[in-house]
């Protein structure tokens, strides 16, 4: 056979057969990714005090108070950036707690976050102060909400009322240093590039377990919280 030929079928067949055999290593691996990191257990459902509930949802929660319009930018992002992306996911939610008195803002806020779009997965839930407190501490945070009750910060809440995040949140680069482990417990709708490569990713994630525990391939573990309590017990050394 001529030499040329030989050659070129070598190349193709290399072409041909590098790329499955990737995904033949990758393949038994599959189910071995990280689940998101449990923050907080036993998030305070809103059944008691609204029509709407977060358990048996996969909830992003925010609270736009008593000014929901000073939070515009926040909504915007999370418009954009987690709802549109999200929206139509099987037991998906936005949630958003406001006070009473921020009823009258209400289309206004609509108004700058619909983009001709319908919020049929988007809630807004209005509840006394007391009410908002409440269910506000019982999330872990390290942000206070501010004097009219909002935030521009988000919380991720699975079907179980858990709350979810990051144990771990540093870099690479802090890793490597041995810095000193930090949470995530919450999003900055703010940051846009936190909502875009963290939050979004995360919720990913979450969405990735369920699916995997409906088709009976999730075997969870605590192994990334046993590291990470690894890791605090050593520095603590």
């Amino acid at each position: 056979m001529n030499k040329k030929l030989v050659k070129r079928y070598s190349v193709l067949i290399v072409l041909f057969f590098l790329p499955v055999a990737f995904l033949l290593m990758l393949y038994p691996a599959k189910h071995n990714y990280i689940a998101l990191d449990t923050i907080k257990e036993n998030v305070q459902d809103i059944t008691a005090v609204s029509d709407f509930e977060l358990q048996d949802h996969i909830t992003v929660l925010a609270f736009f108070g008593k000014t929901p319009l000073a939070r515009a930018t926040a909504a915007s992002n999370l418009k954009e950036l987690i709802y549109n992306k999200f929206k139509g996911f099987k037991r998906f939610q936005i949630v958003a707690i406001m006070s009473p008195e921020a009823k009258s803002d209400l289309p206004a806020l609509k108004k700058e976050i619909e983009s001709h779009e319908d919020l049929k997965y988007w809630h807004f839930v209005f509840l006394e102060d007391d009410e908002i407190q409440q269910i506000y501490g019982s999330l872990k945070s390290d942000f206070p909400l501010d004097d009219n009750l909002s935030s521009s910060r988000v919380f991720i809440v699975d079907a179980d009322l858990n709350q979810r995040g990051r144990l771990d949140d540093r870099t690479d680069k802090e890793r490597e240093k041995n810095a000193n482990v930090y949470d995530l417990a919450s999003y900055d709708c703010v940051e846009v590039a936190i909502i875009k490569n963290k939050m979004s990713e995360d919720i990913r994630v979450l969405f990735t377990e369920y699916r995997e525990k409906r088709k009976g391939n999730f075997n969870s573990s605590t192994r990334r919280a046993n590291e990470l309590k690894g890791i605090t017990d050593e520095q603590k050394d």
